[in-house]
């Protein structure tokens, strides 16, 4: 039988709690009761006490009470709830997560979501929810639904969405219990073929897939990436786990936005985590010829002179400058020499986008060349690998080179076995 763990404030929200613990009984899915409260009394008995969360977090209740202050009682009460959830998934107490609240209670269980690892089921019931959930997603699988209300009582409005979400969760749970442990997303790179990480843009889509396409030739599992800032930080995340067996980031574009302003970055670790964990890597410098920015009306008065182009309704993009590009050279090369693993540089000569493609308006030399000589002059007297190739990045050809030459670093470092011996590697 299924078990999911209900975490949340039960002296806030206990009433609302022992509704979606009755929905849940009534559907055949056991219920562990996690209490993150601190000021009122519980309604209800937990599973687990508040007082077991706040030890958990090095504190106790009684302090967080003493002390007054809501923000520390939130920070330590998610971090104790990190703790128990994490305790509960490792000995196999729990198939999956439900929470309901307002901006703490969201906050104080996200951040034990965020402690599960990928593919456990997490569902967060929130009024936050129509909002930037990005703080509380993070790079996370949460499922995030929108109360519409605040939740205070079960009425009208919030029975049915409460009655979703214990639901779903539900048959999320039966569904991760009754899968075999080996092909759990939640033991992702356990087995079966090596992963490697892609990442890729609309504007440079034609060569990550003619990459990923001989990676799979070659005996990967590839996972693409998009580079629209969470798909970075997901990147980051992963990579610093140790998930992959190699990492090909032929797009950079979220460190262009980092660097300009735009709001797709992923901020100022991205790049970071293959080569700090040592973990083969084969970078490119996809999309560095573009910043995106949201809808037209919303770009900066500033940025108004630029080539600008309108990527769909929601995304606006213009072109990088010369010296924005050197400086982005510069970074590339600083991130790249700190790498403590294998690595190798591809600059696509002829173009670093669809955009960027001779006869496209985003085409400009000098830019480029701004861009290949600062990293150039960054890597110098580096271990890494640096190799000009005569096309633009989307040309098929660019994709599959890059894609051999990761599948070159990987087997220097785990000595030919990382990939099927018959997968014709070169």
């Amino acid at each position: 039988m299924a078990t999911v763990a209900l975490v949340g404030t039960l002296d806030t929200k206990g009433i609302e709690y022992d509704w979606l613990r009755d929905r849940l009984l009534s559907r055949g899915i056991d219920v562990l009761l996690v209490d993150t409260g601190v000021i009122g009394e519980p309604h209800g008995r937990p599973d687990i006490t508040r007082a077991e969360v706040a030890r958990a977090a090095g504190t106790e209740v009684s302090e967080l009470r003493a002390a007054g202050d809501r923000g520390t009682a939130v920070t330590a009460m998610a971090r104790g709830a990190a703790q128990v959830v994490q305790r509960l998934y490792t000995e196999r107490r729990m198939d999956g997560m439900l929470a309901i609240g307002g901006s703490g209670g969201t906050s104080i269980a996200t951040r034990a979501m965020r402690a599960l690892p990928l593919g456990v089921p997490k569902v967060m019931v929130s009024s936050m929810a129509s909002g930037d959930v990005a703080p509380y997603v993070g790079s996370a699988d949460i499922t995030m639904m929108y109360s519409v209300v605040d939740i205070a009582g079960i009425n009208a409005v919030t029975a049915p969405i409460l009655a979703n979400a214990a639901d779903a969760i539900a048959g999320m749970a039966q569904g991760f219990a009754t899968t075999p442990r080996a092909v759990r997303a939640a033991d992702l790179g356990s087995g079966g073929r090596p992963l490697v990480a892609a990442s890729m843009a609309g504007v440079t889509t034609p060569g990550v897939d003619a990459a990923r396409e001989r990676l799979t030739e070659l005996g990967y599992e590839v996972l693409v990436f998009h580079t629209s800032g969470a798909g970075g930080r997901s990147l980051e995340t992963l990579a610093g786990q140790g998930v992959f067996a190699g990492v090909l980031d032929l797009t950079l574009s979220e460190l262009a936005d980092d660097l300009v302003g735009g709001i797709l970055t992923a901020g100022p670790d991205r790049l970071r985590a293959a080569g700090a964990r040592g973990t083969p890597q084969v970078v490119s410098l996809g999309a560095l010829d573009m910043v995106k920015f949201g809808p037209l009306d919303t770009l900066p008065e500033r940025f108004r002179f630029r080539r600008v182009r309108i990527h769909n309704p929601s995304i606006t993009v213009i072109r990088t400058t010369s010296d924005e590009c050197a400086e982005l050279g510069r970074r590339v090369a600083g991130k790249l020499r700190a790498a403590k693993g294998p690595t190798a540089l591809c600059l696509p000569l002829r173009g670093l986008s669809t955009l960027g493609a001779p006869g496209g308006p985003y085409h400009d030399p000098r830019a480029d060349d701004a861009l290949f000589t600062a990293v150039r002059e960054g890597l110098g007297g580096s271990s890494v690998e640096q190799v000009d190739v005569d096309t633009h990045i989307n040309d098929p050809a660019f994709g599959r080179a890059a894609a051999d030459r990761l599948h070159r670093l990987i087997n220097k470092v785990t000595g030919g076995t990382s990939a099927s011996a018959g997968a014709g590697g070169r």
